[in-house]
């Protein structure tokens, strides 16, 4: 298959990726009781499927969150920065499909990058999202806090999130007035709310639950309240995305509604869990319309 400049341009800012060593998220430990069904490792075996002919990396049983920092180059250093969420059904993490790949594209438009390893999966009967939001407004905070150390206008950090973390990144987006739990140190008294959000293939946006049928997937989930003050957002899904293209479609409303500054586009074919790896689909230049939507976002 021949690429397109474009998609040999993405491909390359893949191999890219010039990280500083993680530090930990929650140097006393993490709040709560620890749930850990085994050793954190990579599950992918086999039998998964790869993308765009390369395996992913399914990180399972994280119970020790981190922050990786990725700085941007100081040629093209634009101060801003996003926070990365990988998806995985907040089950697992594709820790370089969702993660790294994405922190070395950032890197590579001059946009300075944060991958945070969040906690997977969740205890018994808890809430699937109720640890990884403790994370995200810990991450936030965080990153605000080495703001001046990593040369980052703390006014233009940004969240983008996969799947289960395009889920976590509109939580984040919508619930930051509090924390979910007891403060830690002085980068708990930061503001959390992230500036703009780019949701990638989001799951869990719309409601699935109880209601009558003609409901299921038409409202948008209970734990969203979407305000005025929801950061601008950038989103990005498949009309044949069997994690529904309604949990989009819903979301985009919500914020239309709210008249929150908002772009979305829709494809019709290319299913879910691409990540950026280029193939003959159409929505898998979507850095392409990202870069250009961010460029614009912050520049003004």
């Amino acid at each position: 298959m021949q690429i397109s400049l474009p998609a040999a341009l993405l491909l390359a800012a893949l191999t890219v990726a010039a990280a500083e060593a993680p530090i930990p998220l929650w140097p006393g430990g993490v709040p709560g009781p620890k749930f850990a069904p085994g050793p954190e490792h990579d599950t992918t075996t086999a039998k998964d499927n790869v993308v765009a002919g390369k395996p992913v990396i399914r990180l399972g049983n994280v119970t020790e969150p981190s922050l990786t920092f990725y700085p941007a180059p100081k040629q093209n250093n634009t101060g801003a920065a996003v926070l990365v969420f990988p998806g995985g059904g907040y089950s697992i993490l594709a820790l370089d499909l969702e993660g790294s790949e994405i922190c070395s594209w950032l890197n590579s438009i001059g946009i300075n990058a944060v991958l945070l390893k969040y906690r997977v999966p969740q205890p018994p009967g808890s809430s699937r999202h109720a640890a990884p939001l403790q994370d995200a407004q810990r991450a936030m905070g965080v990153v605000r806090q080495h703001a001046a150390e990593w040369n980052l206008d703390s006014k233009r950090i940004g969240v983008l999130g996969f799947s289960a973390g395009g889920h976590l990144a509109a939580l984040l987006s919508n619930d930051y007035a509090q924390r979910s739990y007891p403060p830690v140190d002085p980068a708990d008294q930061l503001s959390c709310r992230p500036d703009f959000a780019v949701l990638i293939y989001p799951a869990y946006l719309a409601y699935s639950g109880h209601r009558a049928e003609a409901e299921e997937g038409k409202t948008l989930a209970p734990e969203f309240q979407v305000t005025a003050q929801t950061p601008a957002t950038f989103i990005v899904q498949t009309e044949d995305d069997p994690v529904h293209v309604e949990n989009s479609l819903v979301y985009y409303r919500a914020l239309k509604d709210a008249k929150v500054t908002a772009e979305m586009h829709l494809f019709s074919t290319g299913g879910h869990g691409y990540g950026m790896r280029p193939t003959v689909q159409a929505v898998t230049l979507w850095p392409k319309l990202a870069e250009a939507w961010l460029r614009q976002f912050l520049k003004n």
